[in-house]
């Protein structure tokens, strides 16, 4: 069967919960201060014969939750990457609007096993992460110029403009209020269970309060108290 569209529930954020009492398997969260955050116009996607997406147009406007609902093998996962970009379509475009941050729920819990704890939830802020990294390599010069001077004092002006000095204090606080203990925070990805680490990639998630956020199947090895955190938190 042809999946024409990919089905889309859209509610406010309370409503959205209150009806389904849990959190859908797919899901986008918005800020509500922008008139549109997605526009996906004529996105048509086919693997071979099988044809996922043909001729999809949505705008995804602020301060909703939209779950995305369907079959297994319907392209829920399928049309959340294209959404975020690590898909490209055979046809169409996805935009964003101008000066917006996307952030995903990571599916790889793999992806981060060499990395510390803490240091994995901020590089969900990209550009504050790169940020960091550019800062310590100027420091780091043994011949430290005029012009590196003036190229690092660039960096730390973007670097307060995004709260940077703050970055470390708010990925540990995430991490604590999901149940991760400071005792781990500098542990490596690669030394915690599973279900640990599904906690510390939803913080990566969340960290630096994106505009937009896509969830896919957020809840899954997460304990219920972290699952009612998590529902509480859709709702603002």
């Amino acid at each position: 069967m042809v999946k024409k569209e990919a089905e889309l529930q859209e509610t406010s954020l309370v409503k959205g919960i209150n009806k389904y009492n849990k959190l859908p398997q797919y899901f986008i969260i918005f800020d509500p201060y922008f008139k549109i955050m997605i526009t996906v116009s004529n996105v048509s996607l086919q693997y071979g014969k099988r044809i996922l997406f043909d001729e999809v147009n949505v705008k995804f406007t602020p301060g909703n939750c939209y779950g995305i609902i369907g079959a297994n093998g319907a392209g829920k996962s399928t049309f959340m990457k294209i959404l975020s970009g690590e898909i490209e379509p055979n046809k169409g475009e996805v935009s964003i609007t101008p000066g917006q941050r996307m952030s995903v729920l990571k599916q790889n819990h793999f992806e981060f096993d060499e990395f510390a704890v803490l240091n994995t939830v901020m590089m969900g802020n990209k550009r504050l992460h790169a940020l960091i990294k550019e800062k310590d390599a100027i420091y780091a010069k043994p011949d430290f110029s005029e012009k590196d001077g003036i190229k690092a004092a660039e960096l730390e002006a973007e670097f307060g403009e995004m709260n940077g000095w703050n970055a470390e204090s708010d990925a540990a606080g995430l991490l604590t209020t999901l149940g991760i203990g400071v005792e781990f925070h500098t542990k490596l990805m690669k030394d915690l269970t599973g279900k640990e680490k599904v906690k510390i990639l939803l913080c990566q998630a969340l960290f630096g309060n994106p505009d937009i956020l896509l969830l896919d199947e957020p809840t899954n090895d997460l304990d219920v108290e972290t699952i009612t955190w998590l529902e509480n938190f859709s709702r603002f």
